[in-house]
Parts: structure tokens; sequence; C-alpha cells
């Protein structure tokens, strides 16, 4: 049986007074209250920026500016699918972000990272994120807008 290709997923850092933001997914929705960085699936004919950049108007109603990108890997999930995970820096954004498909969202320390239930496919970027690895790569203490 021929294994289907990985689904190609974009995740926004988007960070600011030392601070990054996350989402909550909404209570009975796929993954059920599970936290990850907004972002999403890379459709036919976008660049994984531009996806990320529709994404992220979708999700927060934000115009963002993506930055570089800061880490990339395969998961494979228990269920059996497999996803390609890209995960960039979003060092600007306007408009104020609204949750709009999210339970919650909110701003957090990167060293409280690995307090929240995140995504299983966003644990190792988590646990390298938390302890300083893209600390050159990220910005940390822009100001707010």
């Amino acid at each position: 049986m021929k294994q289907r290709p990985p689904l190609l997923v974009s995740a926004g850092i988007i960070h600011q007074n030392g601070k990054v933001l996350v989402g909550q997914r909404r209570k009975g929705d796929r993954h059920s209250l599970k936290w990850e960085f907004p972002g999403g699936k890379v459709e036919y004919g976008e660049t994984p920026r531009e996806a990320l950049v529709r994404e992220l108007w979708e999700e927060l109603h934000i115009s963002a500016r993506v930055g570089g990108e800061l880490a990339r890997y395969e998961h494979d999930y228990p269920s059996g699918s497999r996803v390609h995970l890209l995960f960039f820096s979003v060092p600007e954004f306007a408009g104020e972000p609204v949750g709009r498909v999210y339970e919650q969202i909110c701003w957090i320390e990167l060293s409280a990272l690995p307090r929240l239930d995140f995504l299983e496919g966003d644990l190792d970027f988590i646990r390298r994120l938390s302890r300083g690895d893209f600390r050159d790569q990220l910005t940390l203490t822009r100001e707010a807008h």
C-alpha cells in the first residue's frame, strides 16, 4: 500500500514583549482543547509563507509579515496521519489578534510553554523554543503595537 505524502502545515511564532501567541483548539473539535501555534494547511498553489499569511488572517484577523523559517520536521500521529511542520517567525503584524477559531488565545512566556497541553506534533519544537534554541532568530524585545 502506497503511503500518502504528509500534510504540509505552516505555523507562526508570533512574538512581542518576550512572549509568543498561542491558541487553544475549541472543545469538541479535532484535538479538543489542545494548544497550538496559529497557522494551518498549505493549499494547492500556495507557498508555505503565503499559506501562513492567509491562515493568520482567517484565524486571528491580523495582517502578518512572515519572517525566517525556524524549524521543520515530520511528525507521525498514532492515527496514521503524517504532517510536515514548518515553523516561521512572525515579527510584525497589523491588527489586534482575535481568536476567531479558538476556545482562547493568550500571550505566554517561552519558559511556560511546556506547561500547556500542546498538540503532539509541536512538542519537539516547544522543547527547543522554551530552552532558547531560537533566541537569535526571534527578537523577543519588540514593543507592542
